[in-house]
């Protein structure tokens, strides 16, 4: 089983900066793919984020320039540097963590979620 766990919410102002942090448990973090969704009040959980156990990236248009992700496998952490916020990035951040299972089946796992408010 993998425990996956976000910190690094908060509030901040309208152009200021954030830093999202995830752990996730497990001798197996460095072979999985980790993203990072958002859900706003009313509205789907989208993906914001992704890094492969590769270190390729991805990410929403939304956020393309301003945020990046990033892994630490020594530290079992993903990161989500979030810079030059908007009113809109406000939502309810989630790690999730995709571990292989065997060489064809993968287990998705997330995190409670940390609450991130831009005040304009």
């Amino acid at each position: 089983q993998v425990q996956v766990a976000e910190s690094g919410g908060g509030l901040v102002q309208a152009g200021g900066s954030l830093r999202l942090s995830c752990v996730a448990s497990g001798r197996i973090f460095s072979m999985s793919r980790m993203g990072w969704f958002r859900q706003a009040p009313g509205k789907q959980r989208e993906l914001v984020a992704s890094i492969t156990n590769g270190g390729t990236t991805n990410y929403a248009d939304s956020v393309k320039d301003r945020f990046t992700v990033s892994r630490d496998n020594a530290k079992n952490t993903v990161y989500l540097q979030m810079n030059s916020l908007k009113p809109e990035d406000t939502a309810v951040y989630y790690c999730n963590a995709v571990t292989p299972v065997t060489t064809t089946q993968t287990s998705g796992y997330w995190g409670q979620g940390t609450q991130v408010t831009v005040s304009s």
